[in-house]
């Protein structure tokens, strides 16, 4: 299993999904431009040492990004989808993809994506923080498909 962050626009929400995947077990891609620099010391804060425990991959661009994972699918999750992440089947090589805080994706980079769904939320509030949506997301892509560590 894979997360992919879309160009990324806070630091802390980066470190906290590497933390997040180095507890999980699953690789990460940030897809660039992200909306700080890698330097950035709240990164590091948020991931604090777990930051040396996960696998991730920074690509230069959307491009490079679909090369890299070859024909893996790849499953958005978006506040415009009206399928439930839930009611949806994962498999075990699937890649979770995340847009950016303030954006989402363009509709070129959801049209690429072979699924759409959302996490069901309260019609009253807008979308969920970044990182949340990423645990919620994974827990129940690793539940799915058995791919639970320990």
């Amino acid at each position: 299993m894979r997360i992919a962050l879309f160009e990324p626009e806070i630091p802390g929400n980066v470190g906290a999904v590497l933390r997040l995947a180095a507890c999980l077990g699953a690789d990460v891609d940030l897809i660039e431009p992200l909306g700080f620099a890698w330097e950035d010391r709240r990164v590091r804060r948020a991931a604090m040492d777990y930051i040396d425990h996960v696998n991730f991959t920074r690509h230069a661009d959307f491009a490079a990004f679909k090369a890299a994972i070859g024909s893996r699918r790849l499953v958005l999750f978006t506040t415009k989808s009206k399928r439930s992440s839930y009611a949806f089947e994962y498999a075990a090589d699937d890649v979770l993809l995340f847009g950016k805080e303030s954006a989402g994706v363009p509709a070129s980079v959801a049209d690429a994506c072979q699924e759409r769904v959302c996490i069901p939320m309260r019609p009253q509030v807008r979308s969920m923080n970044l990182a949340t949506a990423t645990a919620l997301a994974l827990g129940e892509a690793l539940r799915q498909t058995a791919s639970l560590p320990g």
